[in-house]
């Protein structure tokens, strides 16, 4: 019986793997897909509060890094906790303002932290998102 459990799960993986559909492999919940512009509907979400918020003024467009640091890299390190700590409090000694008081955040911090987690993971390209349909 374990054998076929595990059978079918492979054979999932598999599948997934055959129609295009990605996910971080430490936090496969967090965010999905598909070929590298069309994700889920809370990370879509998180991409546009990056872009309604300017982010990429300080952070670059691709989030390589400008005044604010690359958040491709810093991304790969920084915990879900220490990031909502940051969106709310800011780190305002460097320069980065808290968002404590944003509807937009603490509506969609979490999908935020899930695109840029793919966007650190290598999974999500930089550009235009869509929705996975």
């Amino acid at each position: 019986m374990r054998r076929y459990v595990v059978a079918i799960l492979l054979a999932a993986s598999v599948v997934g793997v055959g129609v295009g559909v990605s996910v971080s492999a430490d936090e496969s919940a967090l965010y999905k897909v598909r070929d590298g512009t069309k994700v889920d509907a809370k990370t879509l979400q998180g991409w546009k509060t990056w872009r309604a918020l300017a982010c990429e003024r300080c952070h670059g467009a691709q989030q390589e890094g400008l005044v604010g640091p690359p958040l491709v890299e810093s991304m790969k390190a920084l915990s879900k906790e220490d990031f909502h700590k940051v969106m709310m409090d800011g780190r305002p000694e460097k320069g980065m303002p808290p968002f404590n008081t944003s509807a937009m955040v603490k509506e969609n911090w979490e999908g935020l932290y899930a695109y840029l987690k793919g966007r650190a993971d290598g999974q999500i390209q930089p550009g235009r998102l869509s929705p996975i349909e």
